[in-house]
């Protein structure tokens, strides 16, 4: 191996370690097991590994890492979307604000973390930058769209999720549809 490569792997690995929290955040947003979480955590070290010749060192690693993991994690959920059934409707979590937390607040994060599973791909990176406590102009940066669009993006998913966490469950309506609709418009009764 040429030093230039051992250089290069040893690089690597350093920003990897100093960052690897990243790396496992982004897979736990995207993948719902712990098998999952682990699959992708690989898959988005070895799709750094390929693309880090293309990092420019005059921009944040954290940046790059952010972008190239979110891509990879979108991906992800975008495949196994196809392979498995939807989530559980929202209107099974109401009332979260309302709900007690316990000593570490676990309930309330996992119906957070629920909440968060119903969102589009792109939606949920942007929350998990929000959450990460990055700047606008750096999730911007991250997600490649303007900072005016993070804002505007943000404030409405935000709404979205207070909405959501306050609605009582008999205000959703039955996000599933019929299956097969009647097209005689005649109820399972009978009725009309």
């Amino acid at each position: 191996m040429k030093q230039r490569d051992v250089t290069r792997e040893r690089r690597f690995e350093a920003l990897l370690h100093a960052h690897r929290k990243i790396v496992f955040k982004v897979a736990s947003v995207y993948a719902r097991s712990a098998d999952d979480r682990h699959d992708l955590a690989q898959d988005i070290t070895i799709q750094l590994w390929r693309a880090f010749p293309s990092y420019d060192d005059s921009r944040r690693f954290s940046t790059w890492l952010y972008r190239v993991a979110l891509n990879v994690g979108i991906s992800f959920l975008r495949r196994e979307q196809r392979l498995t059934a939807p989530l559980a409707p929202i209107d099974a979590f109401p009332g979260l604000a309302a709900m007690p937390a316990d000593d570490d607040g676990d309930e309330r994060l996992r119906v957070l973390q629920a909440l968060i599973d119903t969102l589009e791909p792109l939606n949920r990176a942007l929350i998990l930058l929000l959450l990460e406590e990055r700047s606008y102009a750096e999730i911007a940066d991250i997600v490649g769209i303007s900072e005016t669009n993070v804002a505007t993006r943000i404030s409405r998913i935000k709404q979205q999720l207070r909405t959501r966490l306050t609605a009582p469950a008999d205000a959703h309506p039955n996000p599933k549809p019929d299956p097969k609709p009647n097209p005689t418009g005649a109820r399972p009764d009978g009725t009309r």
